[in-house]
Formats: structure tokens, C-alpha cells, sequence
């Protein structure tokens, strides 16, 4: 049996998505984006230039990307605090250069600051500030972005 592939879809700007995946009404990407197939891209969000968004992560209604984010594979970012709440939307702010690892979790309303790592599988349930990692369920501090980058071998 040969292997199943998606098929890319030129987007405006430089952009990419691979479907299968779902680009909500009146959503807006950014330039030089890439989308993952089997995502899911909600009514209204706002996705700034450079993001790369993995195969199936959810992005619900009304959030907003900035710049040079990543949402790593199976994330999934909400919007409802108390469902269902018949559109009474908390939605999600992630902040430039934040990272958010595969599987990870962000409830509704929470903010994600500037370069901020929530780390895989992870469940932010309060906002994170700008340059710190959080790990686990919930997630708490764990490491400055700084560290986290001496880590991987970047200068940060």
C-alpha cells in the first residue's frame, strides 16, 4: 500500500496549509506561516507572520498569534472557561516567539507571553510571562527562556 500524503495549499503572502485541515471564516494569517495538516484553525483568529502551526493542533475561536510563534503537534488551545458557554468566548493571546509544545494544553483566557515555552503535554491554567518555561498539569515555572536555550544550544 503506498502512503498517504497531504497536499499543499498556497495561502496569501508566502503562506502554506496541508489539507486536510480547517481554516475558519474570517480567519487571518500572517506571511511565511505554515499550517499542519489535520489542524483546525477557528472563526476570527489572528495568527501573525512566521508562525508554524503542527499537524492536528486546534486553535479556537477569536485567539491571537503574534509573530514567530510555534504550536507544536496536537496542541490545543481553548476558549471556553465554563462550556458550553454559547459563545461567551475567553480567547487566548500568545505572544511573540512563544513556543507551545506537542500535546500541550492553554485554557481559555490565558495569556502567553513574549518568547514563554509551555513545554509538551503541559496544561497552562494561569497566564505565563514573558521568557519563562513552564512544564506539566498543572504547569508551573520550571526555567528562564535563557536556560532553556543554553539547553538547546542556542545563545537565546
Amino acid at each position: 500500500m503506498e502512503g498517504l500524503s497531504g497536499t499543499k495549499v498556497e495561502l496569501e503572502n508566502g503562506s502554506v496549509a496541508w489539507w486536510p485541515c480547517h481554516l475558519g471564516t474570517g480567519a487571518e494569517i500572517g506571511a511565511n506561516c505554515s499550517i499542519g495538516a489535520l489542524s483546525h484553525v477557528g472563526r476570527l483568529v489572528l495568527i501573525g507572520d512566521n508562525c508554524r502551526l503542527q499537524g492536528g493542533c486546534y486553535i479556537s475561536d477569536e485567539s491571537i498569534l503574534d509573530d514567530d510563534v510555534f504550536i507544536g503537534p496536537n496542541a490545543t488551545i481553548l476558549n471556553d472557561r465554563h462550556p458550553p458557554s454559547k459563545g461567551m468566548w475567553s480567547p487566548v493571546e500568545i505572544g511573540k516567539g512563544a513556543v507551545i509544545g506537542g500535546g500541550a494544553t492553554v485554557v481559555a483566557g490565558i495569556t502567553i507571553g513574549e518568547k514563554a515555552v509551555l513545554a509538551a503535554g503541559a496544561t497552562a491554567t494561569i497566564s505565563i510571562p514573558a521568557n519563562e518555561v513552564w512544564g506539566g498539569v498543572p504547569a508551573k515555572f520550571l526555567m528562564s527562556r535563557e536556560q532553556y536555550e543554553s539547553r538547546r544550544g542556542n545563545d537565546g
